[in-house]
């Protein structure tokens, strides 16, 4: 009888230890964050586009809570940034893709960050773009699992492994899998879908957070030949001739960048519904929040719901997305949500349906969508959102906007100019902003300056901007440590050239180092190669012609924050390495 006793009270005590597990895990919900590349508004079926295939992007779309007005940076790190913190992105130290101004700030708070307080495991999958060395990689940054390609896209001079890969490189690629290379087989797409997968189901019995975060259909535009074939004979530009509203004009490149795009966009479609398919096949789907959503508008001229201009612009077509989530636990049904909304809104909506408390001592700009969901009454809907995109910092009133309410007031001028050759829209009545209508409203256009200009000055004094984030060198966290293009600052627009200024912007440990440095091109004629931190220059003669790496071994680096300054000099021209390998022997 006491054994009975005991084996009942042990099954209850089990009992209500499940119980109390479930609803530990209702309480905190999974939460899946997914995000293409360079998908605009117009590539999905669900948003009008009559060629794309997207199936199950639609049917989610169609089923769930589509939010209508939502907005995005026009480029890609800073919506990430504040994708990740709930914050401007000039906040968190972020100001350009490349040009030394993607690395964010390591005292930003991530989603990851956030999440841990509740015990989240956290995974991405894709791209990080916000800095490929500690101590901002997403490893130091909350997240336990990453398997990423490094800097803004594969292909590009910032992801060393893929860079010489060339048309290749979306096809078994070297990734970083938590900070150290690998070897994957497959098409990008599927390999980032299946490790995310992986992640889920290693997960399952924990809260957990995974960012699947697509590359595609970011250039270059590569994709597996059966998903090109389904439309190499389709002409993108047909099918609009009676439609009244604005279409961009489409060259034969464009048409040809549209076809593979629509492919990739495709492909993207087939692994969502497979990691889908899995939330069902583990019984998750209940308790899991899964956002779907995009980076910026398109970067090629194509089919965009009528909205004017691409990536890159603070018109509509570079900073709408289309933005759709589920969470049957908590609502069900279809829903359409009109109120404006952004990126910045999404950490603290997580934190809200997680039940997690907000980072403190800063500034979330952003405001939880939870109460526009619930119907609830708000008092944000005519909240001011601040864009502006030029490379490496700000420049005011060009390509900048402010939007509040139904208006809309865009700069493409003179940092002196008058109200008068500014842009102002009605987006309610003029959803295309194709009428101009500053002129008839001048008292709103310079309220709505005057926030402008608020934003602008508050922002551009952020100290994460004014003291940008270093790269530590010396750490245990990174040894070695490869500095990379896509993070090196200098001249304006540093890319894949020989001939220019660059430099990274370090802190560096006091030790001995040994140094490479990596040419993009064999060195062709004798020279010295020259090591410039701060006040300290190394210098080493070169007599070996048709080396692409050059090293110089045991040197001796105090401690210290500077910028770091390689070049080989050889006949009167100055050679910036592709990138520079740090090791610390002591």
């Amino acid at each position: 009888m006491k054994q009975k006793n005991r084996l009942t009270l042990f099954a209850a005590i089990m009992l209500a230890i499940t119980n109390l597990t479930f609803a530990q895990h209702q309480t905190h919900p999974n939460v899946i964050l997914i995000m293409a590349d360079d998908q605009g508004y117009g590539d999905l079926g669900i948003t009008g586009n009559p060629h794309v295939k997207t199936p199950v992007i639609d049917k989610f779309a169609s089923e769930n809570i589509r939010f209508n007005n939502f907005y995005v940076s026009p480029v890609c790190a800073p919506t990430r940034s504040s994708l990740m913190t709930g914050r401007f992105s000039l906040r968190t130290g972020i100001r350009d893709t490349y040009n030394g101004g993607a690395t964010m700030a390591t005292t930003e708070i991530t989603i990851a960050e956030m999440l841990k307080q509740a015990g989240y495991k956290s995974g991405i999958f894709g791209k990080w773009h916000l800095g490929d060395n500690y101590p901002s990689r997403p490893n130091d940054q909350g997240f336990d699992e990453s398997v990423i390609h490094l800097s803004g896209g594969m292909g590009q001079v910032g992801d060393i492994t893929t860079y010489y890969k060339r048309d290749t490189s979306y096809f078994d690629p070297i990734l970083w899998h938590n900070g150290n290379t690998k070897l994957y087989k497959g098409y990008c797409t599927d390999i980032f879908t299946e490790q995310a997968i992986r992640f889920i189901e290693s997960n399952q019995q924990k809260p957990f957070f995974c960012y699947l975060a697509f590359n595609a259909p970011h250039t270059p535009l590569q994709v597996p030949d059966e998903y090109y074939q389904m439309y190499k004979d389709i002409d993108p530009a047909s099918g609009f001739e009676n439609d009244d509203r604005p279409f961009p004009e489409m060259t034969e490149k464009d048409k040809e960048s549209a076809r593979r795009v629509y492919a990739m966009v495709t492909n993207i479609d087939d692994n969502v519904g497979k990691l889908l398919q899995k939330l069902d096949d583990l019984k998750l789907t209940e308790n899991t929040l899964v956002i779907y959503m995009t980076d910026n508008g398109p970067q090629q001229y194509r089919y965009v719901a009528g909205m004017r201009e691409k990536k890159g612009s603070v018109f509509r077509g570079g900073v709408r997305i289309p933005f759709f989530m589920r969470l049957p636990s908590l609502f069900r049904g279809a829903k359409e949500i009109e109120t404006t909304a952004a990126h910045i809104d999404i950490l603290p909506t997580i934190a809200e349906i997680c039940n997690v408390d907000l980072p403190h001592n800063r500034i979330i700009d952003g405001e939880s969508l939870l109460p526009l969901i619930k119907n609830e009454t708000t008092d944000w809907a005519d909240r001011s959102l601040f864009f502006y995109w030029t490379r490496r910092y700000p420049e005011l009133y060009n390509n900048i906007a402010l939007q509040k309410g139904e208006f809309k007031l865009v700069g493409h001028a003179d940092y002196n100019a008058a109200i008068e050759n500014f842009e102002l829209f009605n987006i309610n009545n003029d959803p295309y902003e194709q009428n101009n209508i500053v002129l008839e409203n001048i008292s709103i256009a310079n309220e709505l300056k005057s926030d402008l200009d608020r934003y602008y000055n508050e922002l551009i004094n952020s100290e994460n901007l004014i003291n940008p984030q270093p790269v530590i060198v010396g750490s245990k966290h990174e040894n070695p440590i490869i500095l990379n293009r896509n993070d090196a600052g200098g001249e304006r627009g540093i890319w894949a050239q020989e001939e220019v200024y660059g430099k990274w912007h370090v802190k560096i440990t006091e030790g001995r180092y040994n140094v490479k440095f990596k040419f993009i091109k064999p060195i062709e004629t004798k020279g010295r190669m020259y090591l410039e931190t701060g006040a300290i220059i190394n210098q080493i003669k070169n007599e070996n012609i048709g080396v692409d790496i050059i090293e110089m071994k045991n040197i001796r680096l105090t401690k210290m924050e500077c910028d770091l300054i390689p070049f080989y000099s050889t006949k009167g021209k100055n050679i910036f390495p592709f990138w520079v390998e740090l090791e610390k022997v002591d």
